[in-house]
């Protein structure tokens, strides 16, 4: 088969694929998602095509890196960052719709670590002591990374634990590998990543040591080409059939069952780097 034929047969394939059989476009959107809400996300997306026939392609990464790849791109039909900083700062650069900023599920702060917690880590301190190896995610650029940050400078615990950070991650999902494959002893990141690998032990931090609890936002694109199917996929998120999809993935569905780890935590809000960083 010549290079032509190969070119007209690609194409027929995607068009094959782009229109059903009556003849119809079938429609789709483009998700661009901090990876703190990857397992219910996907999951989310296969029911939510299964009942509505509209295709959701999602892009995972680091909340920064997501909303830095739909500004150059101009594209995109939803934002769900991993915390409601990167919503604050898409919605001052104009990447977002305001009026459509959803909260989809809440976020709790945690120490994670190695099954059976083998360096005995039972508190916040604990990661500065010798010999401890801690990861976090990106502070520029990954949510769960920023909030690990802060929750160090709060409690004063920053300098005596940053000789013990030895790596930092692109994104929540890789923050969570690094202690489930063993690379670190322990991660500052959400409590929900206990429930994505069985080689996760949770240590929860005390209720005074955070000053923030976070949320999963989403909001509608300005560069949304298809904003009515981009809608319906965020009404379904917040949805009660989406709402269980990410209960079922261990994630918090209201203030409240947030408010049970740190009840005088603030909800959302922003924060920043120090300039020192």
């Amino acid at each position: 088969m010549n290079k032509l034929l190969v070119v007209i047969s690609i194409a027929v394939s995607v068009l094959i694929t782009a229109v059903g059989c009556t003849g119809e476009e079938t429609k789709s959107i483009t998700v661009f998602c901090g990876s703190a809400s990857k397992p219910a996300m996907e999951e989310a997306a296969q029911v939510f095509k299964e009942e509505t026939g509209i295709t959701v392609y999602l892009n995972f990464s680091g909340s920064g890196t997501m909303l830095a790849q739909m500004e150059v791109s101009e594209s995109g039909g939803l934002y769900i960052p991993g915390s409601p900083d990167y919503m604050a700062m898409a919605e001052k650069d104009g990447v977002v719709e305001p009026d459509t900023v959803v909260i989809i599920s809440y976020l709790v702060p945690a120490i994670l670590v190695q099954a059976g917690n083998p360096m005995n880590i039972r508190k916040l301190d604990d990661l500065a002591n010798p010999g401890v190896e801690v990861g976090i995610g990106n502070p520029e650029s990954v949510c769960v990374g920023l909030y690990a940050y802060e929750i160090l400078e709060y409690n004063d615990l920053l300098e005596q634990v940053k000789p013990n950070i030895v790596t930092h991650a692109e994104s929540c999902s890789k923050t969570a590998s690094l202690v489930a494959l063993k690379s670190v002893d322990a991660i500052i990141g959400w409590r929900v990543f206990s429930e994505w690998h069985d080689t996760i032990d949770v240590v929860y931090l005390e209720p005074e040591q955070i000053p923030r609890l976070s949320y999963i936002p989403g909001a509608v694109s300005t560069y949304a080409e298809d904003k009515e199917s981009a809608g319906k996929f965020l009404e379904f998120l917040t949805s009660t059939r989406g709402q269980d999809i990410f209960k079922k993935h261990g994630y918090l569905a209201t203030e409240e069952e947030a408010r049970e780890f740190a009840p005088y935590a603030e909800i959302g809000g922003e924060y920043q780097l120090p300039e020192s960083y």
